[in-house]
């Protein structure tokens, strides 16, 4: 079987996630522990990033990497057209993707974070100790913005990415005006790949993610609620109908197995 190693709220893991169930290829995943079990995936990756998908003794690192190799590896259900300007289209648009709503949200997201203790407890791995997370969550809102700046989440670059990511969906929705998918007429890498990298501003509704159901549909202030960007949202909540297993369902029913370090 292929094994994801991941983190539940990478937005980079949820694109491998969704491209894994579009191709309905059976997997399981493999919570990495923020820290300790990064050394373990150092081992068999070579790096401490996730997502990483194992598949055999096949090692494939890399959100994009992996979506290549399970096209070439599992070609039922192509994900990357064979026409050249879809293909074209379908590959910038998944970098975009990777650069700007995957980089952008989670600025965004911290902002969100700082304003919001609960909300900020709420979205930690699982993994992580309940005591962690009720000191995370009792940081003051004040310290917390303090802290950004060691991660780059000033209170500037926070609005500029809120800013940014507010004219991205925007586009999108303008895109899929009486269009059903970015590229052509199927669900293509482009897709999966927004849809995926998207969980961050909000959370699609039912039961996809390992999160309380409070959190379900819920996102950024001014950009998960923004009736502007609802075309958007509608969009992505139909393909995660159409495409992603709920966590109800045998393929994705257990979970998350936590990686192990010896």
């Amino acid at each position: 079987m292929l094994e994801l190693y991941q983190f539940e709220f990478s937005q980079f893991s949820e694109k491998v996630r969704l491209i894994l169930d579009y191709k309905e290829l059976e997997y399981r995943t493999i919570e990495v522990t923020p820290g300790v079990g990064q050394l373990e995936l150092l081992k068999i990756s070579g790096q401490r990033q996730v997502p990483v998908l194992k598949d055999g003794s096949t090692v494939i690192s890399d959100s994009t990497a992996i979506a290549q190799y399970l096209d070439r590896q599992y070609p039922e259900k192509p994900i990357i057209p064979t026409e050249p300007r879809q293909r074209g289209l379908c590959l910038i648009m998944e970098e975009w993707a990777d650069e700007s709503i995957g980089v952008k949200s989670r600025k965004a997201l911290y902002g969100g974070l700082s304003q919001d203790q609960s909300f900020r407890t709420a979205v930690l791995p699982n993994p992580i100790p309940d005591f962690v997370k009720t000191l995370v969550g009792a940081v003051p809102k004040e310290l917390f913005q303090v802290l950004g700046y060691g991660v780059g989440a000033s209170p500037e670059e926070i609005q500029a990415a809120q800013d940014s990511l507010k004219q991205d969906l925007e586009a999108l929705s303008l895109i899929l005006v009486d269009h059903p998918y970015l590229v052509c007429d199927r669900p293509t890498l482009a897709d999966l790949a927004v849809a995926g990298l998207s969980i961050l501003i909000k959370f699609p509704e039912g039961n996809y993610l390992n999160i309380p159901e409070s959190l379900q549909g819920k996102g950024i202030p001014g950009l998960a609620d923004n009736p502007s960007y609802q075309p958007f949202f509608e969009w992505r909540d139909r393909l995660y109908s159409s495409i992603r297993q709920s966590k109800s369902t045998p393929a994705s029913s257990n979970s998350p197995t936590s990686i192990e370090i010896e």
